[in-house]
């Protein structure tokens, strides 16, 4: 495999890293179309539920399920593209010792 893999993926692992550290602080950009809709509901039924006069507790528990939701896909596709990123790097020592040790060098 190519350095060019190898860059392609280092960078979208520290993208994935950004987004998680921004699901971490609270904010919104990183989740995706399905954590941003459930995000949304919880938010508006918890704001219906205040002006009634209700409590707000299950939105909160709501709300935290979705970031701890959101939180979890970030870190399993982080460890995804570590994996890859080790699987590339692999493949690379094993095709230049090969090369080497069969006199392509």
């Amino acid at each position: 495999m190519s350095n060019a893999d190898i860059r392609r993926l280092d960078r979208e692992i520290r993208q994935t890293a950004k987004k998680l550290e921004a699901v971490r602080r609270g904010e919104l950009w990183p989740l995706n179309g399905r954590e941003r809709r459930a995000m949304a509901r919880a938010v508006a039924g918890g704001a219906y539920r205040v002006v009634r006069g209700r409590s707000a507790g299950r939105t909160e528990q709501r709300i935290e399920s979705t970031g701890s939701a959101a939180e979890m896909r970030l870190t399993a596709e982080l460890n995804a593209l570590h994996g890859e990123r080790q699987r590339l790097i692999t493949e690379a020592a094993r095709t230049k010792a090969a090369k080497k040790s069969s006199g392509w060098w």
